[in-house]
């Protein structure tokens, strides 16, 4: 006999967890199903957290070698790639602990083993503790992730790559590396390598680094990059692999009609990821894809209306917090649908998306981007001032990139900020709460900033655009 459950998520990660812990909040009686080896999900275990603890030992290392520049001496300097491995290891650890004891806490009812729908109501069990059970839901949520996508290029499937898995189990730093994409996980581990005193190459198609980032948020960050020697080949096409007869890759590209080639010793294929949708049998329930995508609408509802999707299963956005709010409304409208919660259905919005790559220097950015604007029937206006001429940036040695923000030049409401600079994925916050309560450029002119601080060098833009925005004056 087959369990019965108002609400059943599959996928333990950021979202299926935040959806999971809401839908029992709001009285469903709620189970989640998790097939993965490890519980903990994708952020924790292979993404945003064991990633930034190779950042940070690598910007501690960069910090170290500036030691002359500040007066001080560091000598005999280095590292030891085994003890940043174990590092790492003990944090995650801890990390996942955390997150299998929610996971565990009997709050609501957890299954080991992948799902397949039956039908539109049930799903089965399989490859795990609780193979070959039968749970029924009157409501679900697809929250599976993604995995490592690897594009057919000639030769590199025998090239004997990396992928991000490997990097974050491995405590081998080469002499050289040729990193394949042009993403945020291409971008970090490059700066990663680069920081450990590799020579870096970064290979990618496009015109510019960050595909759909402000070219001039993409292009200081480029200029960061090669400002330290990593060498950026862009527009490159034709992209051919193998291996020179001392054991080296070679890769083989044209760019611009010219032949070009690049001997590393090791690939870093990291050309992105792909929702994780494979044996769930969503035909049989209903929901539409697209290009392996579940389609979802702002309410996170799928084509099958008692069927909800978040996180990267669904996208449009990878990223955490996001994820997390998808997966929250997901619940309490599938609470809605059930009659435990009142009122209409919720509806994400976009309107103040952030994003941030921790690299060095780093770039964030909020709000929407300009094309947008426009078709929401803004004006934008942009305004940029540079780290170099900046008091605080000058003191810490750190003047690579801008700030830059966007107002809509009628009223002067903030619309859009981005910073390629010094603890950019901080900064950008300031901006955020700003665009997330309302503000116009003469309100936020108001805000005091302290000085000398890093924050203060947003005020520069913001003054320029409050001279030529309507709306009032500072």
């Amino acid at each position: 006999m087959s369990e019965s459950f108002d609400f059943i998520v599959i996928g333990g990660g950021s979202a299926g967890y935040a959806a999971a812990r809401t839908a029992v909040d709001a009285g469903l009686k709620t189970a989640v199903i998790d097939g993965a080896e490890e519980l903990g999900g994708l952020c924790i275990l292979r993404g945003c957290m064991p990633s930034k603890t190779y950042i940070e030992s690598a910007n501690r290392f960069l910090t170290l070698r500036e030691a002359d520049e500040f007066g001080l001496k560091a000598e005999g300097i280095g590292f030891d790639a085994t003890r940043i491995l174990a590092r790492k290891k003990r944090l995650i650890g801890e990390f996942a602990d955390y997150r299998r004891e929610q996971l565990e806490s009997r709050r609501f009812t957890l299954f080991r083993g992948k799902a397949s729908f039956l039908d539109a109501t049930s799903v089965s069990i399989s490859d795990g503790r609780d193979a070959g059970r039968v749970v029924e839901g009157k409501q679900f949520l697809l929250a599976t992730g993604s995995v490592i996508t690897i594009p057919e290029f000639e030769g590199l499937e025998s090239a004997d790559y990396l992928t991000s898995d490997d990097v974050l189990e491995s405590d081998d730093v080469p002499e050289s590396i040729l990193v394949l994409g042009a993403g945020p996980i291409a971008l970090e581990f490059a700066h990663y390598y680069s920081a450990m005193g590799a020579r870096v190459h970064i290979l990618l198609r496009g015109p510019e680094l960050l595909r759909g980032v402000d070219p001039e948020l993409s292009g200081a960050l480029r200029g960061a990059f090669e400002k330290r020697g990593v060498q950026v080949h862009r527009r490159a096409q034709n992209w051919r692999f193998s291996r020179t007869s001392d054991g080296q890759h070679c890769c083989q590209i044209e760019i611009d009609g010219q032949t070009f080639e690049i001997v590393t010793e090791k690939i870093l294929a990291a050309l992105g990821r792909r929702p994780a949708t494979q044996g769930l049998e969503l035909e049989t329930a209903g929901v539409d894809l697209d290009r392996g995508r579940v389609i979802s609408h702002p309410t996170q509802q799928t084509s099958a209306k008692h069927i909800y999707a978040a996180g990267d299963v669904t996208g449009p956005h990878e990223i955490v917090h996001i994820a997390i709010e998808q997966g929250e409304i997901a619940a309490r409208n599938a609470a809605r649908d059930l009659g435990k919660l009142e009122g209409k259905p919720e509806e994400i919005s976009y309107r103040n998306v952030m994003f941030g790559v921790f690299t060095w220097p780093q770039l964030a950015m909020t709000g929407i981007s300009d094309d947008t604007a426009r078709e929401q029937g803004y004006d934008p206006i942009s305004a940029s001032y540079p780290f170099n001429d900046h008091g605080k940036s000058l003191v810490r040695n750190e003047v690579d990139g801008l700030v830059k923000l966007t107002a809509d030049r009628k009223s002067g409401e903030l619309l859009s900020g981005g910073v390629v600079g010094p603890e950019g994925t901080e900064l950008i916050h300031e901006i955020g709460v700003a665009i997330h309560y309302g503000a116009t450029v003469h309100s936020f002119m108001k805000a005091p900033h302290y000085h000398p601080t890093l924050s203060e060098i947003w005020t520069y833009p913001a003054e320029e655009l409050a001279e030529q925005c309507g709306g009032g004056s500072p």
